[in-house]
Order: structure tokens, then C-alpha cells, then sequence
């Protein structure tokens, strides 16, 4: 009987240990995954030449880092980085890193989350946004959004071949500079049609379920073009990452662009 006792005390022992071990490890992970956040950066401004973009944690004077050459119709991978508050610098290409940046922004990373911070040209001026990007879509749905970053075309309508008419416009008469809503889009593989009053671009785009996309519309060599960026690979999954394009609007949409 005694035995017995003894033998039960150190199975409840054995179980208590284990549970305390394990809690730290689950909870570490949870946190891990809570705790890290993802930024790109872009130049889809027209009118800003190619820039060294620079993204510092909040009161450190050493990046975290830096994309070089960033030219327009340029969007980057994305960095993982931890939750808290950055400022990001853009500089002339090749300048020193000590010298004055010609856009600025500051953003905070929360733990999941992911941004965009792009040049784009508003009303002729060129601004630093941050854009809040999303990393999941309904169910059996795709989300695309729009970004109009040509300055040449304005009041620009953005269609989607998955609705005839006016269903499928995801933004019509967009101002350069604008960033669109998502819109809840069928998965499947689509024509993407941008439209301006003087020149139009089409770009066969697959749409898989849960995905999320940014279509980018911008002046190209021989008018518009459409670039097209996964910003998230499906549901609980972190981004994709966009291209290094570069006037690449006519690449395989999709992860592994080439940069």
C-alpha cells in the first residue's frame, strides 16, 4: 500500500514538472510569434529618383536596415522586424548615410502586423506613407487593393474580369498617389485592367483562396503598367514579400518574383 502511494505522489510529481516545463515553451512561442512585425519599402513616386532607404528602431542612430537603389516602380521583400516604434529615411542614392534624408515617416510595428512604407506622389508633392497591409482574407476569398502611382494617367479605373460592369471596377477615377480599400475578390485567374484617359494596361493575375494582393498601377516606358505584389500567402501566414520590379509590371505575379 505504501508502495502505491509513494509510486502515485511521483506520477502527480512527473506530470506537475512536465506541465511547468512545457508551459514556457508554448508560451515563448506565442510570444515569438506576437512579438515581430514585417516592413517594405517602395518608391512609387514619380517624380523622387531613386533613393537609400534607411529604417532605424526609435532612438538608435545604427539602421536595422537599409534597401540601396530603391528607383521607381521599386518594392522591396519584406524585412521581419521586431514590435515597436521605427523611423524610416530616405536618401539620395549613394549619398552618405549621414547626410539629409529627402522623405521621412515614422511607424509602429505591432506584433503580427505588417506595412508598407513607399514614396508616392500626391498632387504633384512626394510624400512618405505607411500603409497598412492585410494578412488574411474571408474564406474562400482573395483581397486586392489598389495603389495609382502614375502621374501621368489620372482618374484612373481599376477593373477585375471577375464581375462584367461596374461589379468588377475595385476603384474607379483613382487620383494619383491614392491607395484603394481591399476588396473581396473570387480566387481564380483574372485579367487586371487599368484604365486612364489616354492609355491602358492589362496583366493576367491568380488569385489562390485566402491570398492577399496589391496591384500597383504606374507609368511605364510604353504607358501603364501593373505590378502586382503578394502581400500575404494565406491565412495565419507571414507575407510573402513583394519584387524588386522596377518597371516589372509584366512579371509572373506571385511569391519568388524575381528581384
Amino acid at each position: 500500500m505504501k508502495f502505491r502511494i509513494v509510486h502515485r505522489r511521483a506520477a502527480v510529481l512527473f506530470a506537475f514538472l512536465a506541465l511547468l516545463i512545457g508551459l514556457p515553451v508554448t508560451a515563448s512561442a506565442s510570444y515569438a510569434a506576437m512579438s515581430s512585425g514585417w516592413i517594405r519599402v517602395g518608391n512609387l513616386s514619380a517624380n523622387t529618383s531613386a533613393v537609400d532607404v534607411y529604417v532605424y528602431s526609435s532612438g538608435d542612430s545604427s539602421p536595422k536596415f537599409m534597401v540601396p537603389d530603391v528607383s521607381y516602380g521599386t518594392v522591396s521583400a519584406y524585412k521581419s522586424v521586431s514590435a515597436g516604434d521605427y523611423s524610416v529615411k530616405m536618401r539620395s542614392a549613394g549619398s552618405a548615410a549621414s547626410s539629409q534624408p529627402v522623405l521621412t515617416a515614422d511607424v509602429t510595428v505591432g506584433g503580427g502586423k505588417s506595412y508598407t512604407a513607399t514614396a508616392l506622389s500626391v498632387n504633384g508633392q512626394a510624400q512618405l506613407k505607411i500603409l497598412n497591409d492585410e494578412l488574411a482574407a474571408p474564406t474562400g476569398k482573395s483581397w486586392v487593393r489598389v495603389i495609382q502611382a502614375s502621374n501621368k494617367q489620372n482618374a484612373v479605373k481599376f477593373h477585375c474580369s471577375c464581375a462584367p460592369g461596374a461589379p468588377g471596377d475595385i476603384v474607379t477615377k483613382a487620383s494619383s498617389g491614392s491607395v484603394s480599400s481591399y476588396a473581396a475578390i473570387p480566387p481564380g485567374t483574372w485579367t487586371m485592367s487599368a484604365t486612364g484617359p489616354s492609355a491602358e494596361a492589362n496583366l493576367p493575375v491568380t488569385l489562390a483562396d485566402n491570398t492577399v494582393h496589391t496591384e500597383v498601377v504606374i507609368d511605364g516606358s510604353s504607358g501603364l503598367e501593373i505590378i502586382n505584389l503578394v502581400d500575404a500567402a494565406g491565412a495565419g501566414q507571414p507575407p510573402t514579400g513583394g519584387a524588386n520590379t522596377g518597371f516589372g509590371g509584366t512579371a509572373a505575379p506571385g511569391p519568388g518574383s524575381p528581384l
